[in-house]
């Protein structure tokens, strides 16, 4: 007594424990975390950017649903409100209040920016070329646009400087002052937000104000009560794949502790029970949650969804217990007689998942650690904590009537092995006739956002002109300062391979902000007011201008010497938010990711590139990389975890004969799985192959069951029922998973909950001896 006393205080202590951790952890939706760990660097700064990065700031708008200058009004109405919410640093609609930070900066640091100013650009022949330039331009239609920044940039370096920071592609069509759709049935925003994409709270409060905002200025605008308003970007998606997630894992968790509550009600007749059999679930789910927490300083919530898996599992171990227990025999003894069975079913299971630890992705790890955790967890909780707990002469009233079928299958074991094996041969010939391809080879259906977002962001992606960029040239330096120089360098570079043809355009965050030195070569290269002025007087000669006119120009140079130099922290908003996209700071080194569009010979633009230790980034090379390293890893992580289960089986059975008699039912279940997941050339994904293992774990502990039977022996036909029920809640629990719209959820659970169900199937038709068995 005083044992178990000490037991259930050291219990009792690490579940407060575990909950106290757990209170503290940090909790993740984002999918990126099922990256490798060791995945190239140019891989895994692109990954940062689009999920902290400069890109994860942006949300796209879409306002339709009205005429055109209706959608101008609401377009103009909404800017106008987020602008005054200090959670946006900048609202673009194409109205002149969006441009005016942009060119404001510009024309005051053009000397600074602009490629143009060079010592040859203030002589007294290159003073004079400008100004006979600008007077036969006056006499155009571009003369009074022209007449009024003459004065002050007769060498028209404002020009040189939009030049540079022009952006390939044609951008968003322009209607009654806004940016619209092509057609104008469509008024577009672009808002930058104070909050980065993973920082999904505030994230979810931008979105709300947003679409609160909206429906008031709707509701007072005359034509719009038909309109809406459609959000994406980094920030909608992560709060979509968020509450996907906490919904799914709500629900379905709910659902399975509803439906497992009623079959162990109905088998137990006794709520007491009810609750001492979800006592391990509890255990496991808490010490788990907080050894994960532990080892990887956070929790996926794609991990907790996997939780509901142990709902299933876990029950298995107080099911065995419970069902089994007899009112001639007590608890202890009953653990006593199954405990082998018990101990080696709860080994293949630990085992198959302990393959997922070798994973190089974190969220497959945690998967795996989570579901060892919580298992060994379950069945040491078994073990040591509930024996003492159950009443002396406690029966399982209701577990016989749910192992009726299975009774009769196992009196009929004969001919439904046939039936079996023809299933078994059917599902042979659709696995061979397969004439899809073997694997999904699009990323992005193992994602959770809904393809409705996704083709949201290409299409308004597509109306702003933003270019479809797949290629970028890499590399990195030890300093800010040294990524812009050489960043300068490469621009020399990227012009040569544009004149060749193998690019069309290209992008460089020297484009947006010289580098200190290239800005103080700058300064140098403006004469000083007293030689400006006189060589602008030798210059006017023969030329149509009053003296003083020029005045202005004098001034803003004299001005532009003594600036001081451009830093990030000065560029506007739009500029900050396209040079923060190219350079960051990645652990020690600052990294530079230059866009290329139009790629025409990516092995010519590779090798040139390579030359000079820049690395050129395909991004569709990069994601078919990504899913076949998955895909290769998943097949791996099958193979080894299944090879250590048979392994585990024949050292726990030391008979060669009796391994594969629990084997071959299981891979019979695989195949006949795998045939249905495929059926009408449906193509693997790597959460399918991961279901294969955990059925193969699972189902283990069935068939196992199955081998070991005394065919006529009492004791192992009220094990029957144990067997069954466990089977149902696992089967439950996991095909409740398969409801999910979450893909990993989704995929494994209906892999293991019909592969579990047939590895039941096959191990009663299949594994039990010859003999006849009474059920």
């Amino acid at each position: 007594m005083r044992t178990n006393r000490w037991t259930l205080l050291l219990w009792v202590l690490l579940l407060l424990i575990g909950l106290v951790v757990d209170a503290s952890s940090d909790y993740r939706t984002k999918m990126s975390n099922f990256l490798p760990h060791s995945a190239p660097l140019a891989q895994r700064v692109l990954e940062r950017q689009v999920n902290g990065g400069a890109a994860s700031h942006l949300l796209l708008l879409s306002i339709h649903g009205a005429p055109t200058p209706v959608l101008a009004t609401l377009s103009q109405d909404l800017a106008q409100t987020l602008r005054k919410n200090h959670h946006f640093v900048d609202v673009m609609n194409g109205d002149t209040q969006s441009t005016a930070p942009l060119q404001q900066f510009v024309w005051k640091n053009r000397y600074l920016l602009s490629p143009n100013v060079t010592p040859s650009q203030f002589t007294v022949a290159a003073l004079h070329s400008a100004l006979q330039h600008d007077v036969g331009l006056l006499a155009t239609n571009l003369g009074p646009v022209l007449s009024q920044s003459l004065p002050a940039d007769p060498t028209n370096a404002v020009m040189g400087v939009m030049t540079n920071l022009r952006v390939p592609g044609t951008g968003p069509a322009v209607q009654h002052g806004v940016w619209t759709s092509a057609n104008g049935d469509a008024a577009i925003l672009l808002v930058h937000t104070n909050a980065s994409g993973f920082d999904l709270d505030a994230q979810q409060r931008d979105i709300h104000f947003i679409q609160t905002n909206f429906d008031k200025i709707r509701s007072k605008t005359v034509g719009a009560q038909s309109t809406e308003i459609g959000l994406t970007g980094p920030g909608v998606f992560g709060v979509q794949t968020r509450d996907i997630i906490e919904h799914d894992v709500t629900l379905l968790s709910t659902l399975a502790i509803l439906g497992v509550v009623l079959l162990l009600l109905y088998a137990y007749r006794s709520p007491r029970m009810l609750l001492l059999g979800l006592l391990p679930i509890i255990s496991g789910a808490i010490i788990a949650i907080a050894v994960v927490s532990l080892h990887f300083g956070f929790v996926l919530g794609i991990t907790l969804g996997f939780g509901i898996t142990l709902i299933g599992e876990a029950l298995d171990y107080a099911t065995y217990l419970f069902t089994q227990t007899s009112r001639r025999e007590d608890a202890n003894d009953t653990l006593k007689r199954i405990w082998p069975t018990l101990r080696l079913g709860a080994l293949t299971s630990i085992v198959g998942f302990s393959a997922m630890l070798a994973s190089n992705f974190a969220g497959f790890a945690q998967l795996g650690l989570f579901s060892i955790v919580g298992l060994v967890t379950s069945v040491l909780v078994t073990r040591y904590v509930l024996p003492p707990l159950v009443p002396h002469q406690f029966y399982a009233v209701g577990a016989g009537n749910i192992a009726r079928p299975m009774g009769w299958l196992i009196r009929h074991r004969r001919p439904a092995r046939v039936v079996f094996l023809l299933a078994v041969a059917a599902a042979v010939s659709i696995l061979l006739m397969h004439r899809g391809p073997t694997w999904d080879k699009n990323l992005m259906n193992l994602s959770p956002i809904p393809p409705t977002a996704q083709a949201l962001n290409v299409k308004l992606s597509k109306e702003l002109g933003i270019p479809n960029e797949q290629y970028f040239a890499v590399f990195s330096t030890d300093s800010a300062q040294q990524a812009l120089q050489e960043s300068e360098h490469l621009g020399s570079l990227m012009k040569r391979l544009k004149t060749r043809g193998q690019i069309s355009a290209f992008d460089l965050p020297s484009n947006v902000l010289p580098s200190n030195a290239t800005q103080k070569a700058r300064q140098s290269a403006l004469p000083t007011t007293t030689v400006l002025q006189s060589r602008l007087h030798q210059a006017l000669v023969g030329l149509p201008f009053r003296s003083g006119v020029f005045a202005p120009f004098l001034k803003d140079v004299a001005a532009a010497r003594a600036a001081p130099l451009l830093t990030p922290a000065d560029l506007p908003p739009a500029l900050a938010l396209r040079f923060d996209s190219m350079l960051l700071r990645y652990e020690s080194h600052w990294v530079v990711i230059a866009p290329l569009m139009g790629v025409s010979t990516p092995a010519l633009v590779k090798q040139t590139l390579s030359a000079h230790k820049i690395d050129l980034v395909d991004l569709q090379q990069q994601s078919n990389v990504l899913l076949a390293t998955f895909q290769h890893e998943a097949v791996m992580l099958a193979v080894v975890g299944s090879t250590a289960i048979l392994i585990l089986l024949w050292i726990g059975l030391r008979s060669i004969r009796r391994t594969i008699k629990v084997a071959v039912p299981l891979a019979m279940a695989v195949v006949l799985t795998a045939a249905v997941m495929t059926f009408d050339d449906a193509p693997l994904n790597i959460f399918i192959v991961m279901g294969f293992v955990l059925t193969v774990a699972t189902g283990s502990n069935y068939c196992l069951f199955f081998e070991r039977a005394v065919p006529g022996d009492p004791l192992w036909e009220r094990a029957i029922p144990a067997i069954v029920l466990a089977n149902l809640c696992t089967v439950g629990a996991y095909g409740l998973m398969g409801f999910s719209d979450i893909p990993v959820l989704h995929d494994i659970g209906m892999t293991v909950a019909l592969g579990t169900f047939l590895s039941l199937i096959g191990g009663a038709v299949m594994s039990l001896p010859r003999a006849s068995v009474q059920a």
